[in-house]
């Protein structure tokens, strides 16, 4: 069954759709979604080390964005606005990324497939990568969750439980370079961010408890990933992009029309 290329790529979509819907909860709720930017984009820079020294490009990728991640989570409020160095950090790494591509000389790169993903690639070893990184995430994210929750609603109450606010951070940080270094196929560098934040912030309105905002987000995901992957192959379109768009049309729906009928009613 997994020779079939359409059924790697729906249980490619799947795995990355579930391990992104905890972790974009909890990107939504802590306003990362500029931190996350930061890391994906830095991603391509893995891939270049990767290529240049013939090794698995998961673990250049993932080196790299766990690279950026602790540097942002260490250096971030000391003397520089946060937002600022994510500025610099997210388009200087893309920049420097792009150029060391570019460099590379014998090795060819299929840089599309980098930045927006290329799903309908997926390999068999890929779908193995993809689910055990989304394994580990979720588990992480399980075991880690109430303590997450508290620091992030209450840094001083998780203070007074006893809770480390910044082994927290660290443990999300941990998290999201995996779920970079496993998406970067599915949808590429330019997009892992947005498929961490809309299914999240398209559930935000449905959902009465956390725990229903990540089960909601990640059908939303679900959804977007098998969509799009139809959509894509009926119109012959980017899956990457396609993914996105349906998740945007999600966001739109729950945040903008519902919204709109409930104040009617």
């Amino acid at each position: 069954m997994l020779d079939d290329f359409l059924v790697r790529a729906a249980l490619a979509g799947l795995g990355v759709a579930l391990a992104t819907a905890p972790l974009g909860c909890f990107v939504v709720w802590r306003r990362m979604a500029y931190f996350g930017d930061a890391t994906a984009h830095a991603a391509l820079l893995g891939v270049a080390l990767a290529l240049a020294l013939d090794g698995p490009v998961i673990v250049g990728v993932l080196a790299v964005a766990l690279l950026i991640a602790l540097a942002v989570s260490t250096f971030s409020g000391r003397g520089l606005a946060e937002d600022t160095l994510l500025g610099v950090l997210a388009h200087s790494m893309l920049a420097i990324g792009l150029l060391s591509v570019s460099l590379l000389s014998g090795v060819r790169v299929d840089l599309m497939a980098y930045l927006v993903g290329d799903i309908l690639a997926v390999s068999k070893q890929d779908l193995a990568l993809i689910w055990g990184g989304g394994f580990a995430v979720v588990a992480l994210i399980t075991w880690r969750w109430q303590a997450l929750l508290t620091s992030t609603l209450s840094p001083d109450l998780a203070q007074a439980s006893g809770i480390n606010a910044r082994r927290e951070q660290l443990i999300l940080t941990v998290a999201l370079a995996i779920v970079v270094a496993v998406a970067i196929k599915v949808v590429g560098a330019l997009l892992i961010s947005a498929l961490l934040i809309i299914p999240a912030a398209a559930a935000r309105p449905l959902a009465k408890t956390p725990e229903a905002m990540a089960v909601i987000a990640a059908l939303i995901g679900s959804v977007a990933a098998f969509g799009g992957l139809g959509v894509s192959f009926e119109l012959d379109t980017q899956t990457g992009p396609t993914i996105i768009t349906i998740a945007a049309a999600a966001f739109f729906a729950t945040n903008v029309i519902l919204r709109m009928f409930v104040r009617k009613t």
